[in-house]
């Protein structure tokens, strides 16, 4: 599901780049968002578990080992934090992005809203394919645009030069060529590998190969249920109700919401919604979401048996990232 180790690593570090060049000037303003509103609203949260639909109170055994979008936020404080505690320690004074700002509809990366395709009636019927309005909102930030030096001392890279796109669409993206790794040190004082964003992990022990591995795990899960028997009939049940409903062709849910979300953007259509109640209604009938979550929960039972000793490793790292970053935060 996810690039290796090394991938990962490295767009994590042009990533954090990225957020201080993606826009001109010092800094971005607030955009629109009210001078009311908490930039972090914890109500917005998503639930630890479907709250609601087909797929309401469904848990894979894997998640046990995954971080939950709000010990991720939790994480992400704690070490944005210690990076600008860091960059102080450069003579550099930042106001680093608050985590937590834009919450995502699932709290971890099963993602069970929609690991089966769409499951929820009412959203169905009310936004079609197009996640509810509190996930859809952004909630803007100023964001500094950091020098080079600092990009260096921050990331332990130099800052990625930006071309703007050649399809005429606007935007940028990165030259990946442009970046270098940074200097060795600054005014006397030698950077810290990975710069101040690889030092922060280092404090709280964060290790981003562990939700790699689990997240390999899930991703082979979900392929290997749709090999099964059982999956495979709910599914041609489900192709077959809607197509009795005049959706043509569709082979399985995901080629559903490919094209309810492409009709979305393009028309916000009636048609689109029409598509998204009519699929979690076949999903209803042929008890798809309960066959394919029932198969999955089986093969990742045994994923766990096969790698219990490493799984437990990560369990236990979780914690004491966790405890970490709280103590880092005062509590």
């Amino acid at each position: 599901m996810r690039r290796t180790t090394a991938s990962v690593a490295a767009i994590a570090a042009v990533a954090a780049a990225t957020l201080m060049t993606g826009c001109g000037g010092n800094s971005t303003s607030a955009g629109n968002t009210p001078a009311d509103k908490p930039v972090v609203n914890k109500d917005n949260r998503p639930a630890k578990a479907p709250r609601q639909g087909l797929a309401e109170n469904m848990v894979l055994p894997l998640e046990k080992y995954m971080l939950s979008y709000a010990d991720g936020v939790t994480l992400d404080q704690a070490t944005t934090g210690l990076q600008q505690k860091c960059m102080a320690g450069y003579g550099f004074h930042v106001a680093l992005p608050k985590a937590g700002a834009n919450p995502r509809p699932s709290t971890d990366d099963a993602t069970m809203e929609r690991r089966y395709g769409i499951t929820d009636p009412d959203d169905a019927a009310r936004y079609g394919y197009e996640p509810a309005p509190k996930f859809r909102g952004r909630t803007s930030q100023s964001v500094p645009d950091l020098p080079g030096v600092q990009v260096e001392v921050l990331t332990g890279h130099t800052k990625p030069v930006t071309t703007h796109s050649k399809n005429g669409k606007g935007g940028f993206y990165i030259t990946p060529d442009s970046v270098r790794p940074a200097r060795a040190s600054y005014h006397g004082k030698a950077l810290k590998k990975g710069g101040c964003v690889g030092w922060s992990k280092e404090q709280i022990k964060l290790d981003d190969s562990d939700e790699l591995f689990v997240s390999q795990l899930a991703g082979k899960s979900l392929t290997a249920s749709q090999r099964k028997r059982v999956v495979k009939k709910a599914i041609s049940a489900w192709s077959s109700c809607m197509d009795a409903k005049g959706h043509k062709n569709l082979a399985d849910p995901y080629q559903a919401m490919a094209q309810g979300v492409t009709e979305g953007r393009a028309s916000k259509s009636q048609d689109s919604i029409d598509l998204a109640v009519d699929d979690v209604a076949c999903k209803q009938q042929t008890n798809l979401v309960k066959i394919w979550f029932d198969t999955e929960r089986k093969i990742e039972n045994k994923q766990i048996a096969a790698n219990k000793a490493k799984l437990e490793a990560i369990a236990s790292g979780h914690g004491k990232a966790l405890s970490a970053a709280r103590a880092q935060q005062g509590g």
